[in-house]
């Protein structure tokens, strides 16, 4: 039964959602008669057209925009908020231009502001958070299919962040990159930029007879967190929902180049410590290659010989209070290629609040493949990867080889996916990933899993989800199916969800990643967004969720009640507050740090409070409070993180997990400590300290990175990590010491 603590919140919540009901229905439009009625309605406004122009003269790349040639490409300034007043013209004026010739896109923007020294900039590092500086940004699909497409942003001092973009939103991979030469300069008047893009860096059709890409622009002016672009949209939505961009023309008579690129590699690395085996030398030198080849416009062959991951930083340390594993994302560049065509499972909906996602289920999670549980990784031979679209269907085919390694057994891992996409964002697929033990006698040492996924968008807002996958193993017993049903609605106004899930007991995707087995899950969400007309909010979201677990055999496992309410501030900060009643059954014990949960039924009742800042400002922070029962005892827990942006090239980052916990009477701390200095000498040259202390595993991790781009997609490395133990018998567990050097060579 529900208590009367959570009635009352019960109540309260739905006189909150019938206030914000009235709100809405009272808010007025206003008009402003120099530029047409105001605010337009961002979800049907038409979508805008511009053209680019041929030019035959060189282009600079200097951030001045002096070439005449400038002057003669279609201007378009008509920029529309997306916040803080949606529907509102821009308060800054953005004037985009066009340009290309027969090798490169040319994009040259001059972004106004009345107030330059108040222009933010976080830094100069690559792929930086463009949420939290003044930003220009662009996105091309460039088959103009409405679902896909490179994005690129750029910040006051140049620096560049690139990602692809999947299914019209829905998955963005940050991890792509591509030749590109920025350079953006401050002045008087505000701040200019001017890009070149290869062609050869972007996928195209250059046998289409009337050309046309999709493309948006978005302007980002940090200190009044405003969004303004080009083909208008929500707040809700990012400047990749490409259903709803504009259109590009011109691009008259474009060749594509051969699209082969050819990355070759050189390594050194010392490794000391108690954790390596004694059969491993010290110091290796290693060499290998990764190669880029564009088969048909639509198409990429990725190939990769002798793999190495060792510029790559260190996994965070993580508390696990739960019974449950955790997940650590992956990290390393030749998977995040195009692994959008990858995802299936428990999927994650922008601005949709959906109960589950990756972290609960994958079928396919590439970590699984080149490391061990613990993260160690393990050599591999080689492989590729095979991408793209063909014949109206997305493709995906990987192959990888890894070698034997202490504790693990050489490995082949394959895997094959498919998904057709029908009526726009909507899509049907399958997947089949397999792996298979290549050692003497492992014939039968293999792990299979499969299945089908259906994402559909009925209408605009509505989205509906479904799939069942299965696994297979020789001596797997058990229920090896896994299903799930969604549909959730989320519009300017209304966010409510549900779903109903099933895991089997004997469901084991080996190379993929499942949280919870033997386990019926039952979702629900309800809240509102109401956009407020108080001078200070942005917006508030009350709303409620409940969780309803069972086992296999309907026996309840857990119960969850919670109740929030999110204030968004128009600076860009945020004050949220939860409340949740729990109720959990413990089949079988386990440890907590120190700590051992016995079985048995648990009831309790938690309050968490988060403040976070602005994150656009030089010194920053997120502090969350958590208290209440915890297991028949209690809990108190506090989540600190403050970021000093000291200058746009020097940046502290210091977080903090603390956890005060009783249990049984005796009470125990679980803690981790982390600090980070970042450095960026120039747009190409960058170093990362980090430190990490974990009192309960009774570990500290020391990483750091230099980083210098010497040439575009070419870096020099040189990464040291060293683990050590902390405990009275403490010492160095683990230390290599790693310099690596890449050259890309585009042909």
């Amino acid at each position: 039964m529900i208590g009367r603590s959570t009635s009352r919140a019960l109540i309260t919540f739905i006189f909150l959602a019938g206030a914000a009901a009235a709100v809405r229905a009272q808010t007025p439009a206003t008009a402003d008669t120099a530029r047409g009625p105001y605010p337009v309605n961002v979800d049907t406004a038409p979508r805008p057209t511009m053209r680019a122009t041929r030019t035959s003269a060189p282009i600079v790349i200097d951030g001045a925009l002096d070439e005449a040639a400038w002057q003669t490409a279609e201007p378009i300034d008509e920029f529309i908020q997306a916040k803080p007043r949606a529907g509102h013209p821009a308060t800054e004026r953005t004037v985009v231009r066009i340009l290309y010739d027969d090798q490169r896109l040319y994009v040259g923007a001059i972004c106004y502001d009345s107030d330059p020294g108040k222009i933010v900039v976080t830094t100069l590092e690559q792929d930086y958070d463009s949420l939290n500086s003044d930003t220009f940004g662009m996105t091309l699909d460039t088959f103009h299919d409405r679902r896909n497409a490179y994005m690129f942003q750029v910040n006051p001092r140049g620096a560049l962040k690139d990602a692809q973009v999947f299914d019209d939103s829905r998955y963005e991979n940050q991890a792509w990159e591509g030749v590109t030469y920025q350079k953006a300069v401050i002045g008087s008047e505000g701040w200019t930029v001017e890009m070149a893009i290869p062609f050869t860096t972007l996928r195209f059709d250059p046998a289409s007879s009337d050309p046309a890409w999709g493309i948006n622009f978005v302007r980002r002016i940090r200190r009044k967190n405003e969004d303004a672009l080009w083909a208008p949209l929500d707040r809700r939505e990012f400047v990749h929902r490409m259903s709803k961009a504009g259109t590009l023309l011109g691009l008259d008579g474009l060749r594509a180049g051969r699209n082969l690129q050819v990355k070759p590699f050189a390594l050194s690395s010392n490794t000391a410590g108690a954790l390596r085996p004694a059969d491993v030398k010290a110091t290796t030198f290693d060499a290998g290659m990764d190669v880029k080849y564009g088969v048909t416009p639509s198409m990429t062959l990725d190939l990769t010989w002798r793999t190495d991951f060792s510029q790559i930083e260190v996994d965070q340390e993580q508390v696990n209070l739960t019974r449950f594993s955790l997940f650590f994302p992956e990290k390393r560049d030749f998977f995040m290629e195009n692994a959008g065509i990858f995802q299936f499972g428990d999927l994650n909906e922008r601005a949709l609040r959906s109960g589950a996602g990756p972290r609960d289920f994958a079928l396919f999670h590439s970590r699984r493949i080149g490391l061990t549980n613990s993260g160690k990784p393990i050599s591999m031979v080689g492989g590729g990867r095979l991408t793209g679209t063909a014949g109206g269907f997305q493709l995906g085919l990987l192959h990888l080889q890894t070698d034997d390694a202490p504790g693990a057994a050489a490995e082949k891992f394959s895997v094959f996916r498919v998904r057709r996409p029908v009526a726009g964002a909507s899509d049907l697929g399958f997947m089949f990933v397999n792996s298979q033990k290549t050692g003497e006698g492992d014939a039968l040492a293999y792990s299979r899993s499969y299945g089908v996924d259906v994402n559909l968008r009925p209408r605009p807002n509505l989205i509906v989800q479904s799939y069942i996958a299965a696994t297979q193993a020789p001596g797997a017993t058990g229920n090896n199916m896994a299903l799930r049903f969604t549909v959730g609605y989320r519009d300017n106004f209304w966010d409510t969800s549900t779903f109903v899930k099933q895991i089997g007991d004997g469901f084991d995707p080996r190379v993929g990643f499942i949280r919870r087995r033997d386990m019926r899950h039952s979702y629900a969400t309800f809240g509102v967004h109401p956009r407020t007309a108080l001078p200070m909010i942005q917006e508030v979201n009350p709303y409620v969720e409940i969780d309803y677990i069972t086992n296999l055999n309907s026996v309840l496992e857990t119960r969850t009640a919670t109740f929030g309410f999110d204030t968004q501030f128009r600076d860009g900060s945020r004050l949220f507050f939860e409340h949740r009643d729990n109720f959990e059954l413990v089949p079988e014990a386990f440890k907590v740090s120190n700590a051992t949960i016995l079985p048995g039924e648990y009831s309790s009742r938690e309050s968490a409070a988060t403040y976070q800042s602005s994150a656009g400002r030089k010194f920053s922070a997120r502090t969350t409070l958590t208290r209440g029962a915890y297991y028949g005892g209690e809990k108190t827990s506090l989540d600190v993180g403050a970021l000093w942006r000291a200058t746009s090239q020097l940046l502290f980052d210091v977080t903090l997990s603390h956890n005060d916990i009783t249990l049984g009477g005796k009470p125990f701390t679980a803690d981790v400590l982390g600090a980070r200095v970042r450095t960026a000498l120039s747009t190409r040259f960058f170093t990362n300290a980090f430190f990490q202390y974990n009192a309960a595993a009774e570990q500290s991790v020391v990483n750091l990175r230099l980083d210098y781009i010497h040439s575009p997609l070419s870096d020099l490395f040189v990464a040291y990590t060293e683990r050590r133990n902390t405990a009275e018998t403490g010492g160095i567990l683990e230390r290599v010491f790693s310099v690596k050097l890449t050259k890309m060579l585009a042909f």
